[in-house]
């Protein structure tokens, strides 16, 4: 999910920060250009935390500006395939539950959510189970599984992901809790 990777970029240095210390302005710009971007390969660029090493700087002819090899080191997201994630409801639609997990947000399609029969209640903002009376809402912490991602590098707020909780260990943290407590009765 999140990783620290070790990259290299070029970070072009424009003439009025030439005089500012290199370490810092190298940084700022690896910061304004990187943080918040969607790679497929890497993942989505949260925090730039380190810089280094940056080599030796280059000119380019009608260009003021200065060119600088950067080796940094980065805290990225990344999500994998059945990968166990927790997240919190953000927002309860007919179809589903937008889910949290990170810079991003995942779909619990509601044929994902339970094996019961599951009802939108839409004065509630809530899905409902049919036979339990279970209700999932805004602000409800669960545990689920990715099932598919779909990531959107030129727009990473429309990179899709899928969740499921319908296999045992994953739900509501609440609904997980309740079948601790029966599993404790019973022994």
């Amino acid at each position: 999910m999140y990783l620290k990777i070790r990259a290299v970029d070029v970070v072009r240095v424009r003439p009025e920060r030439l005089g500012d210390e290199l370490q810092v302005v190298v940084k700022e710009m690896l910061q304004e250009k990187l943080e918040g971007r969607m790679d497929k390969k890497i993942g989505m660029v949260i925090a730039i935390l380190d810089v280094v090493d940056i080599k030796e700087g280059r000119i380019i002819i009608g260009d003021a500006g200065v060119y600088y090899e950067t080796v940094f080191d980065a805290l990225v997201f990344r999500p994998k395939m059945q990968e166990i994630v927790e997240g919190e409801v953000v927002e309860i639609v007919e179809f589903g539950a937008f889910v949290e997990i990170g810079p991003l947000d995942g779909l619990l399609h509601i044929s994902q959510i339970t094996d019961e029969y599951i009802s939108y209640d839409e004065k509630g903002a809530k899905l409902v189970t049919k036979d339990t009376g279970r209700t999932l809402g805004e602000g409800d912490k669960l545990r689920a599984r990715i099932v598919a991602i779909s990531l959107n590098e030129r727009d990473p707020g429309d990179s899709k992901i899928g969740l499921t909780m319908r296999q045992p260990g994953l739900g509501k943290l609440e609904w997980l809790e309740e079948e601790r407590e029966k599993e404790k009765k019973k022994v």
